[in-house]
């Protein structure tokens, strides 16, 4: 199987609305606004698209492994199934340890693996710190997205997961 580019994509925050608490019923559920277009644009540039996120609600038993599949099946049917694996970790460090759950790169180690991916022509995009060391830790660039950080507190800062997808496939970036 030959090397694969890949674009690893944080879930809340960067794919649906980050509500500040969980998001785990389907109501709740929103795909922001230009996220297909800006998934279409980065498969249609030979990128796979691997979500990878923490669901630390499940180890709190605030909702179950069924409650994520569902909000990841209608991610699914709002971006024409254009994602091609879904990595999450369901633990949390208050109840139960995961290497898997980032900042720790253990999901993405998977889907490295799994998919041949060439991390030197590999993005991470995310809205927390934890996300981008995740990706360092496996050698992938990394964008930072959305309103949590103020602006310049990481070299690639983009308003949403479209600008971050115009600088991916552009490749007008310098790190």
């Amino acid at each position: 199987m030959p090397h694969q580019k890949c674009v690893f994509l944080d879930r809340d925050g960067v794919l649906n609305r980050e509500r500040g608490d969980y998001t785990y019923m389907l109501d709740d559920f929103e795909v922001l606004p230009k996220v297909p277009e800006a998934l279409a644009l980065l498969k249609q540039h030979g990128y796979l698209l691997i979500v990878v996120t923490n669901q630390g609600g499940v180890a709190k038993g605030l909702f179950t492994k069924n409650d994520v599949m569902a909000c990841h099946h209608k991610l699914q049917q709002s971006c024409d199934n254009l994602i091609d694996a879904i990595y999450y970790a369901p633990s949390h460090p208050n109840y139960s340890e995961s290497l898997s759950r980032k900042p720790d790169s253990l999901m993405l180690e998977r889907a490295i693996a799994r998919y041949n991916i060439d991390v030197t022509q590999s993005w991470m995009v995310g809205d927390s710190m934890r996300d981008l060391e995740a990706a360092e830790k496996v050698g992938v660039k990394a964008i930072l997205v959305g309103d949590k950080y103020s602006a310049g507190s990481y070299p690639l800062h983009m308003h949403d997961l479209w600008e971050a997808a115009q600088v991916i496939v552009g490749g007008n970036y310098s790190l």
